[in-house]
């Protein structure tokens, strides 16, 4: 009988849609302007944001890309799946630099079909099509830092 990895607990009930965008959102950015996975993300149902350390102010045209490129990501019907890997066996492409330092041994990794991959604990849905139409509602930009606040339309 297969026994279900021991995972470290974790204290927030996302909103698996939002959660799931916040993923590809993070990944659009990495992509367009090769920064780091956000390093402040508050999320919720009704809205959410995400801090990225940038070096400019990206323009509006920009603005729109990220919200374009998270859209097309989604419109993929892209599978979203997970699988466990002990910490000696993480994929190259996953950057564990934000991993806790009690995390457990063994790892749950997130790939949002080959768009993505990440380590996370989090809860996710299991096909892009469930998330719905990613929109900005705003961004401010101070001090090298990006934040975008946005919203999911079903």
């Amino acid at each position: 009988m297969d026994q279900q990895p021991q995972l470290n607990a974790h204290n927030k009930q996302e909103y698996p849609p939002m959660h799931t965008a916040e993923h590809i959102l993070n990944q659009t950015m990495i992509r367009l302007f090769g920064c780091e996975r956000s390093k402040n993300t508050h999320i919720e149902r009704k809205k959410s944001k995400c801090d990225y350390t940038l070096h400019t102010a990206p323009t509006p045209e920009q603005i729109q890309k990220i919200e374009n490129q998270v859209n097309k990501v989604i419109s993929g019907n892209l599978p979203v799946t997970a699988e466990f890997v002990s910490r000696n066996n993480v994929p190259n492409d996953v950057d564990l630099s934000k991993l806790p330092s009690n995390a457990s041994e063994t790892l749950r990794i997130i790939r949002i079909g080959d768009y993505d991959t990440c380590a996370c604990i989090g809860q996710h849905v299991g096909n892009t099509s469930e998330i719905g139409h990613f929109k900005i509602i705003s961004t401010d930009y101070q001090n090298n830092n990006l934040r975008i606040r946005f919203k999911l339309e079903i």
